[in-house]
């Protein structure tokens, strides 16, 4: 399959099988992703991919801290108020993504159940959490984004879906207490995936893409 077909067909899943990925093929993906580059070749992901019991364990502890309803306590900036275009696009999302469950926009209690299971990793049997020296700020952020493209485009390829979620980065101590993560280390996002449940109504959901001229300007 080429490279165009890969970017065609790969959209957010967001309900997964529970089969796991044979472990000969997660080592093969992340070995290849590590040569995404970067800049200055710095390298800047420590990726933490969590299967199995462990799992279980940490989504166990993520729910029980959001259904605290505490603030989120991102270790990096993501309280970006979206204006403008940015806005719309993101609420067309949000209209895809409940449209597809068959949520009506004023039911709250179904809306935030949804979103509660983001941070079930929507069954995956897998989780990544990618992390970086805090200190690297937005250019190790540019880095992680490169890579973790890459990871995707390599699980797509396999037939393997997965879902890149901001979401699990916004709860970072439960996570950083189950893995050891160093305090240096701050957790950018995270992404669950696995093979995709086809039957699952949240899985229609598709999201268009803005007209090439909106995009980019061509000079000569």
């Amino acid at each position: 399959m080429s490279l165009s077909e890969l970017l065609q067909q790969r959209y957010s899943v967001r309900a997964f099988k529970a089969d796991p990925i044979d472990p000969d093929t997660l080592q093969q993906v992340f070995e290849l992703a590590q040569q995404a580059p970067s800049n200055c070749n710095v390298q800047p992901w420590q990726t933490y991919v969590v299967s199995g019991q462990q799992k279980d364990q940490l989504k166990n502890a993520l729910i029980a801290t959001v259904m605290k309803q505490q603030t989120p306590n991102p270790e990096f900036n993501w309280k970006v108020a979206y204006e403008g275009i940015h806005r719309e696009r993101q609420f067309g999302s949000a209209n895809a993504l409940y449209g597809a469950m068959g949520i009506e926009r004023d039911d709250k209690m179904k809306r935030n159940m949804a979103m509660l299971r983001n941070w079930a990793f929507f069954d995956a049997p897998h989780v990544a959490f990618f992390t970086m020296d805090k200190y690297l700020d937005i250019m190790g952020a540019v880095d992680i984004g490169i890579y973790a493209q890459t990871l995707a485009l390599l699980l797509q390829e396999r037939g393997i879906s997965c879902c890149m979620q901001g979401a699990l980065g916004q709860f970072p101590q439960p996570v950083k207490e189950l893995l050891e993560i160093p305090e240096q280390q701050g957790i950018l996002f995270g992404m669950s995936f696995g093979y995709e449940d086809t039957d699952a109504d949240v899985n229609r959901a598709r999201t268009d893409r803005s007209e090439l001229s909106q995009s980019v300007q061509f000079f000569s």
